[in-house]
């Protein structure tokens, strides 16, 4: 079992690609509040409708103060075609070494159709100004998620 991060947990650094060639690194975004989310694949249907959420309450997230970031283990070139056909907007990274999962405890033994496999798990992370890890959120359903995000972070419903 991959050890999972805590509330008060400094959040472990990285630097990934995006879709474009760029690179975004957590340190960049200090001073900021981030929702960071571990998704298994772009492009699934239920990476595909957590993502759209994602999207479709980017302009309250945004305005409450939350950057949001997408993680998979795609190459950057599916992450494009996904952010293309979805019109997302928020950065998509790639963890094609699975090394940032794997820091978050976002990599590990899951169940699909009864069978036992290893592979990326859905988690989401808050994460203060300071970077630290203000909510861990682990095996999140990919419908609802959002939704759920918002009520534990106490933001206004109606401003979605």
């Amino acid at each position: 079992m991959p050890t999972r991060l805590q509330p008060g947990d400094p959040a472990p650094d990285f630097t990934l690609p995006t879709p474009d060639g760029d690179e975004v690194s957590l340190t960049d975004l200090r001073g900021g509040k981030v929702i960071l989310y571990f998704y298994p694949a772009a492009g699934t249907p239920g990476c595909t409708a957590e993502a759209c959420d994602f999207r479709d309450n980017l302009a309250s997230l945004d305005s409450a103060g939350y950057t949001v970031i997408g993680v998979s283990p795609d190459q950057p070139a599916d992450l494009q075609r996904f952010r293309q056909d979805q019109s997302l907007t928020f950065p998509l990274l790639a963890d094609q070494e699975h090394a940032v999962h794997r820091t978050y405890g976002a990599w590990g033994e899951k169940s699909i159709d009864g069978r036992t496999v290893t592979g990326p798990l859905r988690c989401t992370f808050v994460l203060d100004e300071d970077g630290r890890v203000e909510l861990a959120r682990y095996d999140v359903p990919a419908r609802g998620h959002v939704a759920d995000l918002r009520q534990r972070l106490a933001l206004d419903a109606s401003t979605a």
